[in-house]
């Protein structure tokens, strides 16, 4: 359990927690756990360099050996990537060329009935009939070599200035880091992702007994704190019947975001007296909350079966919750009211309603201003967002703040819907602009209200390369993995060579996904692409398709961005057949960067920039995209979607046109970024610099960068990817 807790920190903080032994002479062991870290691309910092030294010999290696293991796993290195094609990117064919070379070794293959592979004979009646499948060929989607030999056919990796290399700094106890982390996490201002999620159920049920955060805004990261908080006896932090609901998914090891339907387990008489004392006590406080029931009406049911709330007549406002559950009982929902007043055409009226709920107002707005008929009306609308702005959360604010600014008359013709799960469809966008005077005022508002909230450093200082990095106003649209950063987020891409990678292990089924390539112009039509059906073209190599995957598969593609024809590269994978993303024991895509004579196998941990895990909806990943600027520089556009697709046989050249139609749709959107929210904090600010790369400041600073730099002042704040969330006020 420790090594998992101190694998987490790792992950969540790139810091490594102190480890607790001797004193010693552990410098020898201290320089080689630095290169062997540094052959998967990370480092230790001079500072913790310098304290693992100071241990004994065996502590520095066993912290070594765990240490390893989490950053192998971290950037995909803990899996053996083999490549079809063994001296891929060299010798790749031709593929016409390849897909004849496969139908004349099963051809001169020993002809013995196979029910899966076709015998020569099977092989000549389809070649007849003029339709051969390339899946039943012996030679096609399987692995003809192995690891070994991979590694034999390939020099060693020549090491470039451009390779990756991340620091690890020195943490405090494990104990301290853990509490630490377990505060950020349950505390965070936005939603978490999956991983998060995960990981606060475990830090939850660990730090139960120690300090809490002063408030657990985010519903989803409440109900796993409440999990821990009832099996330590301690109080519940409840104020809806939502959270109710929500505590029993995580009693039954269900979905707490209520995405998904759960099965309620059996609950002991201790457990059901706990949640209905807690049903009463909110209902009890305000029976208004009755109305939340309606929008998870058959989820409330399964529930009551549970909980058996006639048994309990001592809890009467419990029951009323189930009562409106089956339809006994009537409870008009908030909405309803709102919706009434909008069909009556009195926006005035409604907009003064919805004062008493801030964050459904704000998100209204585009709405209300829409139905406006009248200045008046208008000017009522505008004057009620100014009055609730500051009792909204700071992320609805900067979500609202973001929409408005995309709300120009120049703005584009079609919108883009990505739901929680990161699926994402487009669609005509028909609305008519809001007028330029209530948007500009509302602009106005929103950026002083959250310019407030801002802490004012003494001396703010700034990495130029994360001001195009998208505000985190959800967990769920960031993936999990290193290097990743949110959805819209720009970054540079520096290097000769782009090679993506995909990783897949199947569960129980033979699965087969599909890395492929789209080139697009600037206009987003098709210039070509590369994949299992297009194997070579000017601008690289495909590796070779993987049809099965029981023990893991991985498949590669190689660019020279110097050769690229067209505007945007868009990587995506397709499954083929089989199970799902989030039905496979494990799948990842990542890419790397390299120099043009650094050789290497077709994997190599310390080129790996990105690597996320493909977790989401849909039968077709779009991780990111890249974009070549009008100086020929490439820059990656993180997207983090997913597409619907079809059941199976999902293919690049099928899904052409509606990538193109997404990516045109995210590209053409701003989306609100770290500068922006630094802009306003420098208003405040003693100093502000512009980070060099080189020097830092002698004093305290809040440094706000892509990775923290050596040398900063230990009283510093330091605000990196890892906790880009800390960013956004409460």
């Amino acid at each position: 359990m420790l090594q998992h807790l101190e694998a987490m920190v790792i992950r969540h903080t790139h810091r490594l927690p102190a480890p607790a032994g001797p004193a010693g002479e552990g410098a020898t062991a201290a320089r080689q756990f630095d290169a062997a870290l540094m052959s998967v691309g990370f480092k230790l910092s001079a500072e913790l360099l310098e304290q693992l030294s100071g241990l004994a010999g065996q502590t520095v290696v066993d912290t070594a050996v765990r240490t390893l293991d989490t950053v192998r796993t971290m950037t995909g290195d803990h899996v053996r990537h083999n490549s079809y094609f063994i001296d891929f990117p060299l010798n790749v064919p031709d593929t016409l060329e390849f897909w004849t070379r496969c139908i004349a070794e099963a051809l001169a293959a020993d002809d013995e009935e196979d029910e899966e592979e076709d015998t020569p004979a099977r092989t000549l009646d389809r070649l007849r009939g003029g339709l051969v499948d390339l899946l039943t060929l012996p030679s096609y989607g399987t692995y003809r070599h192995t690891y070994a030999e991979l590694l034999a056919a390939h020099g060693e990796l020549i090491a470039a200035a451009g390779d990756r290399l991340t620091v690890l700094h020195p943490g405090a106890a494990l104990g301290d880091e853990v509490t630490a982390l377990y505060l950020a996490l349950a505390g965070s201002t936005t939603p978490l992702g999956e991983e998060g999620l995960r990981d606060l159920g475990v830090l939850a049920g660990h730090c139960a007994d120690g300090p809490q955060p002063p408030a657990v805004p985010i519903r989803e990261n409440r109900a796993l704190v409440n999990l821990a908080r009832l099996e330590a006896g301690a109080g519940l932090l409840l104020d809806t019947v939502t959270d109710v609901l929500r505590l029993a998914c995580a009693l039954s090891d269900g979905d707490v975001t209520l995405l998904a339907p759960t099965r309620f387990r059996p609950l002991s008489r201790p457990v059901r007296r706990a949640l209905l004392a807690g049903l009463d006590e909110v209902v009890a406080a305000a029976p208004a909350k009755l109305a939340d029931v309606t929008a998870h009406r058959e989820a409330f049911k399964r529930l009551g079966e549970r909980l058996h709330p006639h048994e309990y007549p001592r809890w009467p406002h419990a029951a009323q919750v189930f009562a409106v559950a089956r339809g006994e009982q009537e409870a008009r929902s908030f909405d309803s009211r709102v919706e009434e007043l909008l069909g009556a055409e009195d926006v005035t009226a409604a907009a003064r309603l919805l004062t008493a709920a801030p964050g459904r107002l704000l998100r209204s707005l585009d709405r209300l201003l829409r139905t406006c008929r009248t200045q008046d009306e208008r000017e009522a609308v505008v004057a009620a967002a100014e009055q609730v702005a500051a009792q909204a959360s700071g992320r609805v604010l900067l979500s609202v703040r973001e929409h408005f600014h995309n709300r120009t008359e120049e703005a584009a013709g079609s919108r883009v819907f990505v739901n929680r799960l990161g699926r994402a469809w487009v669609t005509p966008d028909a609305r008519p602009p809001v007028l330029p005077a209530e948007r500009e005022r509302l602009v106005a508002a929103l950026d002083a209200e959250v310019r407030r909230r801002l802490p004012a450093p003494a001396h703010l200082l700034v990495d130029p390369d994360v001001l195009e990095v998208a505000l985190p106003l959800s967990g769920r649209a960031t993936a999990a993995g290193l290097g990743v950063l949110p959805r819209g987020s720009l970054s540079p891409v520096d290097g000769e060579l782009l090679r993506f990678f995909v990783h897949w292990k199947q569960t129980e089924h033979r699965t087969d996904f599909d890395l492929s390539a789209l080139l697009l112009d600037a206009s987003y039509g098709t210039v070509g692409w590369l994949s299992y059906t297009a194997l070579t073209q000017v601008e690289g190599e495909h590796s070779g398709d993987i049809t099965d995957a029981p023990d893991g598969a991985s498949e590669f593609i190689n660019l020279r961005l110097g050769a690229v024809r067209g505007t945007f590269i868009v990587p995506q994978v397709n499954i083929y057949s089989g199970e799902g993303f989030e039905e496979v024991e494990e799948s990842f895509f990542g890419f790397m960067l390299r120099e043009g004579e650094q050789q290497g196998r077709p994997f190599e941990a310390r080129t790996v920039r990105m690597k996320s895990e493909l977790r989401g909806p849909g039968r077709v990943a779009l991780p990111l995209a890249f974009l070549r600027g009008r100086d020929g520089s490439w820059r990656a556009k993180w997207l983090h979607l997913y597409l619907t697709g079809s059941p199976d046989s999902n293919r690049v050249e099928g899904n052409r046109v509606s990538v193109a139609t997404l990516l045109r749709g995210i590209v053409e959107r701003d989306h609100l970024t770290v500068g922006y929210l630094t802009g306003l904090m420098g208003g405040g600010a003693t100093a502000t610099t512009r980070w060099d790369g080189a020097s830092v400041p002698d004093g305290p600073v809040t440094f706000v960068g892509l990775a923290r730099p050596a040398g900063l002042h230990p009283d510093s704040v330091v605000i990196t990817p890892e906790n880009l969330r800390d960013l956004i006020p409460a």
